[in-house]
């Protein structure tokens, strides 16, 4: 039992050492299916294969769904007043990252797997990646009304956005609001509130 118990720990440390900042390939910005026929495929899909997103796709995800198209910074989802104030949060096997559009890397939050502590429900936590949408109150200047209506506002773009990406590759995903905010916000240390989650994966 004991010994059991320091491969364990020795499991977890390995884990942590191993868990960095990642940094993305640049993003394929050209190509791709023509959006009508991606809006035509558009649907929601709760059934995920194990297999994991490879760092190139991570990178054109995220560039889709919030990432950088013009030189002034602006993004590819629009936000009121350009507040900018949607982070996407990514719960992998390896970690928690947020997406950092202007560095283009995944910043680690915390090491470890805490898809079953984000998602409520069990197919969304069998997901390879769950994207985590939170309003940045940080960035928002304006009061409790205004959050709260930009931040569902604005998170449905980015959702969008990420609804069509996967469309176009032929990956699954589902929009969820029975996520643990609590326990993300503990987590994540953030002053703001997780919206939406949104598991992807390949299908299974």
């Amino acid at each position: 039992m004991k010994r059991i118990s320091i491969m364990l720990v020795s499991l977890l440390f390995a884990t942590q050492l191993c868990a960095q900042d990642i940094k993305l390939p640049e993003p394929q910005k050209t190509g791709g299916m023509p959006l009508m026929e991606a809006l035509n495929l558009r649907k929601t899909d709760r059934d995920f294969s194990p297999k994991e997103l490879d760092n190139q796709l991570l990178s054109n995800l995220l560039w889709a769904a919030n990432g950088i198209n013009r030189p002034d910074g602006r993004r590819t989802a629009p936000t009121a007043r350009n507040m900018q104030q949607m982070d996407i949060y990514l719960y992998l096997p390896s970690g928690v990252y947020l997406y950092m559009p202007k560095e283009n890397i995944l910043k680690l939050i915390v090491a470890g797997d805490y898809r079953k502590e984000s998602a409520k429900q069990e197919f969304a936590q069998k997901a390879p990646v769950i994207l985590v949408y939170v309003a940045n109150y940080d960035k928002m200047d304006c009061d409790e009304e205004c959050r709260t209506f930009y931040g569902a506002t604005d998170c449905g773009n980015v959702s969008q956005n990420v609804y069509l990406f996967c469309a176009s590759q032929k990956l699954h995903t589902v929009a969820i609001g029975m996520i643990d905010r609590e326990a993300i916000t503990k987590l994540l240390k953030i002053n703001g509130k997780p919206i939406l989650g949104q598991p992807i994966g390949f299908p299974k």
